[in-house]
């Protein structure tokens, strides 16, 4: 557990709209503690081979991007602060943890974040699998595109791969069809822009957006382990046609014996040039 969280933020610490949005400088110290413990929490969770540094970094912008987020999709601030979860958490024992986290899970707004952070380590494990090193290089010019806001605002995809009731959340359709239309048009962006350096993608990359969360963690696994080393091509779209062929080029003389026409075939050559 960070060393920071057995402190408090004081108030030049804090965003002044997370303060508002909290109620009071009190309610806003108190979430601003849960919001990063639960990160912490969350991002020990995380099963994809990355580090999710959405829940490591910005620190004194986290609780502000995640109050900010559930205003967004109809959340009514002020968001006053559940006293049942002002525990003393880094001093507590094994039965007060389990006590902590079912608090958690009862109570709407953290039972919210902690799904929010748990979707962050799924989004950004494919973004740090397959996206990232496309949008760092610098070649591309991608940080002078809307493709600069696909790790920003990961939070707000997150969000998306989650289930949410309308009772609690009215704006989250709406939300939820803006977000992706957008990550659309930067993913775009970016598989244009690497198919014209000829950069291989080792994902279909709008998979971020039509992708389930536990979808996108097996696949950014499976890049995290080597797994997709294995392909004949590294290239997701070559490789699938070359694959392809090669499975045509079994199965065809199966298929024409069983016809019991393969000793009559006879490849014409000719059928291969152009202007024939």
């Amino acid at each position: 557990m960070r060393e920071n969280f057995k402190k408090l933020l004081n108030i030049e610490e804090l965003h002044p709209e997370f303060i508002l949005m909290a109620g009071s400088l009190e309610d806003a110290k108190n979430w601003d503690h849960l919001i990063h413990i639960l990160a912490d929490l969350a991002h020990d969770c995380a099963e994809t081979g990355y580090d999710t540094k959405p829940l490591q970094e910005d620190f004194q912008l986290l609780s502000w991007h995640t109050f900010h987020t559930l205003k967004q999709i109809g959340l009514t601030p002020p968001f006053s602060f559940p006293r049942e979860l002002d525990i003393d958490y880094e001093n507590s024992d094994e039965e007060e943890h389990e006590i902590f986290m079912g608090n958690i899970e009862n109570h709407p707004i953290s039972h919210l974040i902690w799904n929010i952070f748990l979707a962050v380590n799924d989004v950004y494990g494919f973004y740090a699998a397959y996206i990232a090193e496309i949008i760092d290089d610098e070649s591309l010019d991608l940080f002078e595109t809307d493709a600069v806001n696909i790790e920003p605002c990961l939070i707000e995809l997150a969000t998306c791969k989650i289930d949410i009731s309308i009772e609690i959340a009215p704006n989250f359709n709406k939300f939820r069809y803006e977000t992706l239309e957008n990550y659309k048009e930067w993913l775009s962006i970016v598989k244009e822009k690497a198919f014209r350096a000829n950069i291989p993608l080792r994902a279909e990359l709008l998979n971020l957006v039509y992708d389930s969360q536990d979808e996108l963690s097996h696949e950014a696994e499976a890049e995290s382990l080597n797994i997709n080393e294995r392909r004949i091509h590294p290239d997701i779209y070559m490789n699938e046609l070359l694959v392809g062929m090669r499975t045509l080029h079994q199965v065809l003389p199966v298929i024409m014996k069983k016809l019991e026409i393969y000793d009559e075939f006879k490849l014409d050559h000719s059928d291969f040039k152009l202007g024939n």
